[in-house]
């Protein structure tokens, strides 16, 4: 278990918030609607998006470059397997029409792929059926400001960095050039995008599945689950099984879904639609009709392997990692949109907080100097590896170039043709290549 570095920001450096109430939350059944659009053919995902700036290269023009003093090593030793070279034929990311992102919490490369791995289902079993990404980092410590950064391209802030310990409204001053929303607060408004409103807005579908959402009702809805604007999060610990539960305990946490932070999204009822309980999976991805393009999964805080020991009473950590995944991938896997068309990556938030190292030329937002929390570590996530899986990625790829959260975001949006948001419009970032899509054919 890693604990948490929590920073106060000084009351001069707090802007002033807004209070303004949230969308109230309603349950829906677990019977899947087919989703409008989940089928349908996206513009293709290799031309620069309208209004987007493209490219520099096709390979990555920055490589890994962790801050002076940093204790960490910036990326992980290059494996002994070679890494595949180029392949001779371009790979479209527009084939690619369904994507699936499950998120672990608080791990280094270095521990999770291991030569004797802990999770070895994770670093093993997975690797073998697709791609393993040496080279992969977090963007920031502690949680919270990777998930936002994940949907968004938004930057670490001073209270993202601290996990926001209240549900704050954001106060805006300025949007800067890049993307970056300047100003204090957890909640961004409507003006500040990520990426569900652009998939809205080009008529594909979105879905974000949470473990143990509204398990204890008196926390959180069972959709859309999330604290009161202005008001303490009591998601932050796990609640142990209780009468109040069921029985069944409540490990959902806020901070560990990206969605709940933007206004554009819970101020709609279509937070309560696609916002979900992991009762949803199941029946959502079981025919290619109820399967959203753009799905996120979200474990609960034992299965993410955040809590050792997890309020429950099970280990957790890594061990706990491996029988989640070894229960949940093949979902996923097995679903009909995924055999079709799909993109599985299974990847961490941020490393461990000694590790700050950063790649891609990343660049500290305004509303923190130092997204690795100090410049003795470093001025990013750390490296934590990524492990991606689809029939355009042959078994046993290795990839040792650098990318990033927001490399990840950006190769997201070519693959369903949307503009570039946030940090994602970096020049100094590029989409995933023939380094991973080593099987283009399909």
């Amino acid at each position: 278990m890693f604990l948490r570095r929590v920073f106060v920001a000084p009351a001069a450096a707090l802007f002033a918030v807004a209070f303004a109430g949230c969308a109230g939350s309603s349950t829906i059944g677990t019977t899947p609607a087919p989703i409008a659009g989940a089928s349908t053919a996206p513009a293709s995902g290799t031309a620069t998006p309208p209004g987007a700036t493209p490219a520099a290269s096709a390979a990555p023009a920055a490589s890994a470059t962790p801050k002076a003093g940093s204790t960490a090593s910036a990326a992980p030793a290059p494996s002994e397997a070679a890494s595949p070279g180029p392949s001779s034929a371009a790979f479209s990311l527009s084939k690619i029409k369904h994507v699936f992102i499950v998120i672990l919490e608080n791990e280094s490369y270095g521990t999770t792929f291991a030569a004797n791995p802990p999770a070895p289902y994770l670093a093993k079993t997975l690797p073998s059926m697709g791609a393993l990404l040496e080279g992969y980092y977090g963007v920031g410590h502690a949680s919270l400001d990777n998930y936002i950064a994940m949907i968004s391209g938004q930057a670490p802030s001073l209270l993202t960095q601290s996990d926001c310990q209240d549900y704050l409204d954001f106060n805006l001053i300025t949007v800067t050039t890049d993307g970056q929303a300047a100003g204090a607060g957890c909640v961004f408004p409507a003006s500040v995008p990520n990426i569900t409103d652009n998939l809205d807005k080009a008529g594909l579908t979105w879905r974000g599945y949470e473990e143990d959402m509204g398990n204890d009702p008196t926390r959180e809805s069972a959709t859309c689950g999330h604290p009161v604007l202005n008001m303490q999060d009591h998601t932050q610990d796990a609640e142990a099984p209780s009468s109040a539960n069921g029985e069944k305990g409540d490990q959902y946490a806020t901070r560990h879904d990206p969605f709940m932070y933007f206004h554009s999204i819970v101020d709609n009822p279509i937070c309560n639609t696609n916002s979900l309980n992991f009762s949803h999976v199941a029946p959502d991805l079981s025919s290619i009709a109820t399967t959203a393009n753009y799905n996120v999964f979200t474990p609960n805080l034992c299965d993410d392997g955040h809590d050792s020991p997890c309020a429950t009473g099970q280990a957790g950590g890594l061990p706990q990692i491996n029988v989640f995944l070894t229960n949940f991938i093949p979902e996923i896997l097995n679903s009909p949109a995924y055999k079709q068309d799909g993109l599985l990556l299974v990847t961490f938030d941020e490393a461990a907080e000694t590790d700050g190292s950063d790649c891609c030329g990343e660049l500290p937002g305004p509303n923190s100097p130092d997204p690795g929390l100090s410049s003795a570590v470093g001025g990013g996530g750390g490296v934590i590896g990524m492990v991606a899986i689809s029939r355009y990625i042959k078994p046993g790829t290795i990839s040792m170039l650098p990318y990033n959260h927001y490399a990840t975001l950006r190769t997201i949006e070519d693959v369903f043709g949307l503009p570039y948001i946030g940090y994602s419009q970096q020049t100094t970032l590029t989409d995933y290549g023939p380094d991973i899509f080593t099987n283009p054919g399909g």
